[in-house]
């Protein structure tokens, strides 16, 4: 049954709904079933869009550029209006959000600006800040001995140290969370809502924007300011959609694979039991989680006919790029459908692959490792509270949004 007001899928090969209850809450079997029956499946709704599930499909698929175009990553089409509105911006600049919103070869020195705030040793520069925002979170609500371990602590990390990172005011963490939301998972479905926040986001941008040209900084607002692409300077209009990129990737993404791993934990005794007694096994952990809730679909505009098996994209269609699927893929996954902790091979492709696999994937591995870390040091036995309660959104990015939990008070 469909929670979006839509009619309940008959045939998950014809007309899958990625709003879907059942597809939100537990996938995998739909995935499982699409892989035998009919491995890409098709649908109408939402502006119509296919959908791969096998991991060699997904494989191939991103390195089709640009007959896979990046111009629409988005997996709901935007409204009629908000198209017009990019169409209009795009007349004088060529891409919207650089650089997930370009094919190469524009996509690659766009890449090549950012890469280096995200590098291991950039990213080494912010775990301090990271572990500083864990125990402030948990120290919130520890004396209580409950709390919601999505709203209180996931989703409070990623949108703090992405403004650390930006250099942005850590402490408007509220706005970034509603703005993402309106975006990423209220405006998925509420145009109007899409629309509202995408100008928030960018009026905000632009004053940051306006600001550091006047008062420049050691930041990376500044350093897009002074940066130049084969001798020109980008345009306020493009610095503004970077960092608006930067800034709604690097919260929802995140605090999603987070909140999934501690729903992991609190609903699995034994692995919650084996991680707190085998704290050395929490990068494989990690690694594991990841391909196993993997959280983001991306979507590719198809630009010329493009064959995969006995499927033919024609142009105008678009294809989700359905990594969450390929991890579970049992072609290449020993035991797809379980959470191995000391999984040895894991080719996962949770941040995607090619040339646009995830810019900030180590910053991502940070913070997933300081904040589930500070929480089994702090709180190594826990669990859920009311299994019923928890809630998941899906679409874009899938993630639980409401998980509390119980464990005994400090």
């Amino acid at each position: 049954m469909s929670d979006n007001n839509t009619p309940p899928v008959k045939d998950w090969a014809t007309d899958y709904d990625i709003f879907d209850s059942e597809y939100v809450r537990d996938p995998a079997p739909i995935w499982d079933e699409l892989r035998e029956r009919c491995p890409i499946a098709h649908t109408t709704r939402w502006g119509g869009s296919w959908l791969p599930t096998r991991y060699d499909d997904l494989q191939a698929m991103v390195r089709m550029v640009p007959a896979l175009s990046s111009r629409s990553p988005t997996v709901v089409p935007p409204s009629p209006e908000l198209r017009e509105e990019l169409i209009r911006e795009a007349k004088e600049y060529s891409t919207e959000n650089p650089p997930i919103t370009a094919d190469p070869p524009e996509q690659i020195p766009y890449r090549r600006l950012i890469l280096p705030f995200f590098s291991p040793k950039a990213v080494a520069g912010h775990r301090q800040f990271t572990l500083a925002i864990c125990n402030e979170m948990i120290d919130r609500f520890i004396d209580k001995g409950h709390a919601d371990a999505a709203a209180d602590y996931a989703q409070q990390i990623p949108p703090r140290v992405i403004a650390h990172v930006i250099g942005i005011d850590p402490k408007r963490v509220d706005d970034f969370v509603k703005w993402t939301r309106g975006i990423l998972e209220i405006g998925q479905l509420q145009p109007d809502m899409r629309i509202k926040y995408c100008r928030i986001i960018r009026s905000f941008f632009e004053e940051m924007v306006a600001d550091r040209r006047q008062n420049p900084r050691d930041d990376l607002i500044s350093t897009l300011i002074d940066a130049d692409i084969d001798g020109k300077p980008l345009s306020d209009y493009t610095i503004v959609g970077m960092c608006n990129l930067l800034l709604v990737a690097g919260i929802d993404t995140t605090w999603s694979s987070i909140g999934s791993a501690l729903w992991h934990f609190a609903s699995h005794t034994d692995d919650r039991r084996r991680l707190a007694k085998e704290p050395e096994l929490l990068i494989t952990a990690i690694e594991e989680l990841l391909r196993f809730y993997s959280p983001v679909t991306m979507a590719r505009k198809v630009t010329q006919p493009v064959s995969i098996g006995d499927v033919t994209f024609q142009p105008g269609d678009k294809v989700l790029l359905n990594f969450p699927a390929a991890n579970r893929d049992p072609s290449a996954f020993d035991k797809p459908n379980e959470v191995v902790l000391d999984r040895k091979r894991n080719r996962h492709i949770a941040f995607g692959v090619g040339i646009h696999r995830c810019a900030g994937s180590n910053l991502a591995r940070m913070e997933m490792e300081v904040a589930l870390g500070t929480w089994f040091s702090r709180i190594p036995e826990f669990e859920l509270a009311c299994p019923d309660a928890v809630t998941w959104v899906g679409g874009q990015v899938r993630g639980p949004r409401c998980i509390p939990v119980r464990f005994s008070a400090a």
